[in-house]
C-alpha cells in the first residue's frame, strides 16, 4: 500500500488480504519484496516482486544465479469493477531466459498458459476472467557483440479475479503461493513435496534455464 492507502480509510478487507500475502510461507528459493504498485488502475494496490536464486544454501543468495523472475500486483476496488466481475484483481508478469530449444517448441506457450491455470486448480482456487498473453523473443548479436551467443526468453503477464469468501476476502495467501510456482516452474526448479499449508508444492518442469532477460 502507498502513504495515501496506510489511514483508517483503508477498507478492513483490502488490509486482511495484504496481511494475508505478507504472512506467507515460501520456497527458501524465492526471493521477494514489496515494490511500488501502480497508482491508477485501482482505489487501492499492492505489489510484489520476486526472483527465483539458484543457491544450495538460501545463505549464499547474493551469489546465486537468478532463474526467473516476476511481479504480483493485488488491486482492490470496493465498488467493484465491470470487467473483473469483483472487488479484487490479481495482476502478474513472470519472465526467464530459455535454452533455444526450447524456445523453438510451438507448444510452449500453451504449456506456459496451463502452468498457471494448473497452479491455481492444484490448490482447489476459485477464479474468474482469467487473461494474458505468453510471447517468446529470441535476440541475435552483432558487431561489437556478435560473440554472444543468441538468447531466448518467454514472458507471461496474465490476470485474474480471486473469488472471494464469505468475508469478502480472497485467500490471497494461497493465491501468491500458486504464483511462486508458477514462477518455479518457469525457473526450472527441481520438485518439492510440503504439507497443504506451506505454501509448497509439487511441480513439474522444464530443465533449468540460465536465468532471467536482462533489463
Amino acid at each position: 500500500m502507498n502513504a495515501a492507502q496506510e489511514d483508517d480509510a483503508t477498507p478492513q478487507a483490502f488490509r486482511t488480504a495484504v496481511d494475508a500475502l505478507r504472512s506467507a510461507r515460501l520456497r527458501p528459493e524465492i526471493e521477494i519484496d514489496p515494490t511500488r504498485p501502480p497508482q491508477r488502475l485501482a482505489p487501492y494496490s499492492y505489489a510484489l516482486e520476486a526472483t527465483v536464486l539458484d543457491a544450495e544454501d538460501p545463505a549464499d543468495a547474493d551469489d546465486a544465479e537468478a532463474l526467473a523472475d516476476g511481479r504480483l500486483v493485488l488491486l482492490h476496488d470496493p465498488a467493484g469493477h465491470e470487467g473483473w466481475h469483483g472487488t479484487f484483481r490479481l495482476v502478474t508478469l513472470v519472465r526467464a531466459e530459455l535454452e533455444p530449444e526450447m524456445a523453438a517448441d510451438p507448444l510452449l506457450p500453451d504449456v506456459c498458459w496451463s502452468w498457471l491455470t494448473g497452479a491455481l486448480a492444484s490448490r482447489g482456487l476459485s477464479y474468474g476472467e482469467p487473461s494474458g498473453t505468453v510471447t517468446r523473443a529470441s535476440s541475435h548479436y552483432f558487431g561489437g557483440i556478435g560473440d554472444r551467443p543468441p538468447a531466448s526468453q518467454i514472458e507471461i503477464r496474465a490476470s485474474w479475479t480471486p473469488r472471494e469468501s464469505r468475508g469478502g476476502v480472497p485467500d490471497t495467501a494461497a493465491h501468491l503461493a500458486a504464483w511462486c510456482e508458477l514462477l518455479c516452474q518457469v525457473a526450472g526448479l527441481p520438485p518439492v513435496t510440503a504439507g497443504p499449508q506451506s505454501g509448497e508444492g509439487a511441480i513439474v518442469t522444464l530443465p533449468q534455464r540460465r536465468g532471467p532477460r536482462p533489463s
